[in-house]
């Protein structure tokens, strides 16, 4: 049985600012990727798959314009890209509408963390490279269990 447990996260200024610079990086990787499809798309190119338009964003992240996204986890544009491509595909499939492009003020700010690399400590969870956040409840988790956040 998997257990999930809703924690509510009491990070400082700096950790704030982290998290929405982490959701705004995850927004810009899904607006390359719907970009690089339609242009793709325009120019009677076929859907390009999630693996090949990372490899690509890995190499831009070298160049200067994109050394930014360095700062955060590669995870949140790997989920950003994967979550455009599949959005992209299932609208040539005809299950769903045309993807829209996200903004900053209009969409949630929200983005992927490995649950894998997430722990919990003392009343704290470590975020990849966030470092540890204060929980509001502290003895909300019990230490002997497996977690998977969501």
């Amino acid at each position: 049985m998997i257990t999930s447990f809703k924690v509510r996260l009491e990070p400082n200024n700096k950790q704030i600012s982290k998290l929405f610079q982490s959701a705004g990086a995850a927004r810009w990787a899904y607006n390359w990727t719907l970009a690089r499809q339609e242009e793709n798309y325009k120019n009677g190119g076929k859907f390009i798959k999630d693996g090949d338009l990372r490899k690509e964003l890995t190499i831009l992240k070298r160049t200067e314009e994109l050394k930014w996204l360095n700062k955060y986890s590669n995870n949140i544009t790997k989920q950003a890209v994967k979550d455009a491509c599949n959005a992209y595909y299932r609208f040539f499939k005809g299950l769903s509408e045309k993807p829209k492009f996200k903004s900053r003020k209009k969409s949630q700010p929200q983005f992927y963390q490995d649950t894998e690399k997430t722990k919990f400590k003392d009343g704290k969870v470590r975020l990849e490279k966030m470092g540890w956040v204060k929980l509001s409840e502290k003895n909300r988790i019990p230490e002997d269990t497996k977690y998977i956040m969501l």
